[in-house]
């Protein structure tokens, strides 16, 4: 295929070149109704290039195909039979996927680590979740993706399970071993769902982790906003195998997207897809390598370590790492990464990838250059000096891994729409969350819809809220009070 196309841009432009006039949305008519006072901020080239896919640019059922054509070069870039363009993010295509393998009451394997968009999909399609236990570090207090044996036992208690989903990389870039894992799925028939929403540049080095695809996974959501050149919300899902219907997992998306797509969205995807099979291997030569550099140099900083393989990767951890998120444990500066981050933010204006108790993040992209690495190492430097100034800071009662692990009383559906009240939080010890409970970021749920709360997670959750976790999701943001299942 021709790759030097990008049959979204190109059929934009032709849009710009014909002149032609819309009496159709986007109400703002190229820029020509905005408030100038947003176009001083946004710019006219966004408003000129936000046409409308159909009756304008195309759709993917009109005659000229354009986003099907679009759609067919992301697939053959990597290694896909089939590609979806999603812009509504990955949260509406791993929901997709989902509600492509199982449907109301039917079982699937889901990690427990799962991002709140898998619960959300849980919820909506009524899906009862076997969770698959992740690899727990009880000295650095943190989860990595569930090992191929654990999907292989849960396959074997649940035969009746559709399918499975895992994810991977995580927020802290540990990656499974998708190709064991994807393997036992097919031995037993069902099809592996990858939320890689982290992923996205994977395909485009043979030194990154081993992509979803390439591992044998049958369907795969990418977030190329995340670590492409994607704008927020565009995101891709890609199919290949025969345990997965392409019909169905269209149908699935038609019935969860928007009638009216992006075409900025869709131009990015497209323009990204031809970039990186054109420049994606030199650009990753490039980015590999000042990722090293700036580890090596964030690692001379007092107080600063810098995670590696050989903290993350081995027997009952990660079977991988993206070396391009930089995960610094701060424990030894006396404070939390909650703190730094936000310290950083404000006297430097340099804004991190996470933050938790004890770590904070910066994700590296092919973006990035020795300038922006430059910036980064001055702000660290100079927090590591005032850290001082950041102590003592709140404690937060991180619990063990059987203590973190909820019992599951009712399926998240019934949890969230059921009969519900608002507890005082002391009070919610021993009741059934109505709501997800996410530290966010990473956006991985303490507690979700159906599981029974215990002593340790709600201290957990004080505790973190006490410190500067944020809980964006909860009704009492402030974790007075819980939403809990009213039971008879």
């Amino acid at each position: 295929m021709d790759h030097s196309k990008a049959p979204v841009l190109e059929a934009l432009a032709a849009y710009h070149a014909e002149g032609q006039t819309p009496f159709t949305p986007p109400g703002h008519k190229q820029g020509r109704g905005a408030d100038p006072r947003v176009r001083a901020v946004l710019g006219d080239a966004v408003f000129r290039s936000d046409v409308l896919a159909t009756s304008g640019l195309d759709d993917r059922t009109s005659s000229h195909g354009v986003i099907e054509r679009a759609q067919e070069l992301m697939a053959d870039a990597v290694g896909a039979q089939h590609t979806f363009f999603s812009t509504c993010g990955s949260s509406l295509s791993i929901k997709s996927a989902m509600l492509s393998v199982a449907g109301p009451h039917e079982k699937l394997l889901v990690g427990r680590d799962a991002h709140k968009a898998v619960v959300s999909g849980l919820v909506l399609a009524g899906i009862r979740p076997v969770w698959v236990d992740p690899q727990w570090d009880p000295d650095r207090h943190l989860a990595h993706p569930p090992s191929p044996d654990a999907y292989r036992a849960a396959l074997t208690e649940h035969p009746d399970a559709r399918g499975a989903l895992v994810t991977t990389p995580t927020p802290y870039g540990t990656c499974s071993d998708l190709a064991a894992i994807a393997e036992t799925c097919h031995e037993h028939g069902v099809p592996l769902i990858v939320d890689e929403a982290w992923g996205a540049h994977l395909p485009f080095h043979p030194d990154l982790p081993t992509w979803a695809m390439d591992a044998g996974a049958d369907v795969c959501v990418t977030s190329v906003h995340k670590m492409g050149s994607g704008l927020e919300q565009g995101s891709v899902f890609h199919l290949q195998g025969d345990l997965v219907q392409a019909h169905v997992l269209q149908s699935r998306e038609d019935l969860l997207g928007t009638t009216s797509p992006s075409v900025l969205l869709y131009a990015a995807l497209d323009g990204w897809r031809r970039q990186m099979v054109e420049h994606g291997r030199e650009l990753y030569d490039a980015t590999l390598a000042l990722a090293m550099r700036t580890r090596a140099r964030i690692g001379e900083l007092d107080g600063l370590h810098v995670h590696g393989r050989e903290d993350f990767c081995g027997p009952g951890r990660a079977f991988d790492l993206d070396p391009l998120q930089i995960t610094m444990d701060v424990t030894a500066l006396g404070t939390t990464g909650y703190r730094l981050a936000d310290w950083l933010r404000e006297h430097h204006r340099v804004n991190l990838h996470l933050a938790d108790h004890r770590r904070i993040s910066a994700q590296l992209t092919h973006a990035d250059d020795e300038r922006s690495v430059d910036k980064l190492l001055t702000a660290l430097s100079d927090m590591v000096a005032h850290a001082a100034d950041l102590r003592p800071a709140a404690e937060v009662e991180v619990p063990d891994p059987q203590e973190l692990r909820l019992e599951q009383a009712l399926l998240p559906r019934d949890a969230y729409f059921g009969p519900v009240e608002q507890v005082p939080l002391q009070k919610a010890v021993g009741r059934i969350s109505a709501e997800m409970l996410t530290p966010y970021p990473p956006g991985i749920p303490a507690a979700l819809p159906g599981e029974r709360l215990n002593d340790a997670v709600v201290r957990y959750l004080r505790t973190g809220v006490d410190a500067g976790m944020v809980i964006p999701d909860a009704a009492d943001p402030e974790l007075t009070s819980v939403r809990v299942a009213v039971e008879e």
